[in-house]
């Protein structure tokens, strides 16, 4: 099947423009998240059994407009999902953050040095690797109990790994290019290689892998509130909103689809800027 040049041109232009229209709605989620408690003032937690399951856009007996309607205990499900935006925020990006400058300096430090700290690290990354997520988060979570700090302290855990593996397989190579033997044999002092030659050449699949870590760990911290092991209640998350709303799929499927909607809104635009910063510091992606 071929397509047309007008339509050609059409695709085209709209792919071009998606890394823009994409960070312009990661901007205006961003905002919606910090911008909570003023968008939507109402507290999330307020429970108003009187106006229990009202549909979206409909009002209560006080005039209060429920823009995503309400869920089983008269809580409104708007001000619920911009505060659980806050926590998915928080947690996917500090969890990246974290978990990249951990793997950065373990993979930089194993590459570059190798002998026993290498075979050591490498075999602690494999043995990471193979150990199932969801049994360390629960281990975890059993052991220390749910909160903010444990899911992230789980997320970083198990996300050092990748960019360890990736950091030293790129910095082995670097350091085998002109530029680094030759300033071994100048002498120039080991930091000094590792800060200025060696780091900075290695940081582009940093980047693009935690550009991808993010969107991933959005959808983790989804799941995990799902099933119990996230942040716990009265903290509203997208995945406590999609667990309270199961029983009421039927009845109410504005618990679930508005959630739901939010989670893969913000996955799917987070993947697109990826896609973007990946083309944009690897050249050999470009079509």
């Amino acid at each position: 099947m071929h397509l047309d040049r007008p339509t050609a041109q059409t695709v085209l232009m709209t792919v071009r423009h998606l890394p823009l229209v994409s960070l312009t709605t990661l901007g205006l989620i961003v905002l919606l998240a910090v911008g909570a408690d003023y968008i939507a003032p109402a507290d999330p937690n307020r429970q108003e059994l009187r106006s229990r399951l009202h549909p979206p856009l409909s009002r209560s007996a006080a005039g209060h407009l429920f823009l995503f309607g309400t869920d089983q205990l008269g809580r409104d499900v708007f001000a619920r999902a911009l505060h659980g935006a806050k926590v998915s925020l928080v947690v996917s990006s500090v969890s990246v953050i974290l978990a990249g400058v951990i793997g950065f300096l373990i993979g930089i430090t194993s590459g570059f040095f190798g002998g026993v700290a290498d075979t050591v690290v490498m075999r602690l990354v494999d043995l990471q690797l193979a150990f199932p997520f969801i049994l360390l988060a629960m281990a975890i979570v059993a052991l220390l109990g749910p909160s903010l700090v444990n899911i992230i302290a789980v997320f970083v855990l198990t996300g050092w790994p990748t960019y360890a593996r990736v950091v030293r397989a790129s910095v082995r190579t670097v350091a085998r290019l002109d530029f680094v033997t030759s300033a071994v044999a100048v002498g120039s002092p080991t930091w000094r290689i590792v800060v200025r030659h060696v780091a900075p050449n290695v940081l582009t699949p940093v980047v693009v892998i935690a550009s991808f870590e993010m969107s991933r760990m959005i959808i983790l911290e989804s799941a995990m509130a799902f099933l119990g092991l996230g942040v716990p209640p009265p903290t509203p998350t997208w995945g406590g909103l999609l667990a309270d709303g199961r029983g009421y799929i039927r009845d109410a499927w504005w618990l679930t689809l508005l959630p739901g909607a939010a989670i893969m809104i913000t996955t799917a635009t987070i993947n697109f800027i990826a896609d973007a910063v990946r083309n944009l510091l690897d050249p050999q992606f470009m079509e």
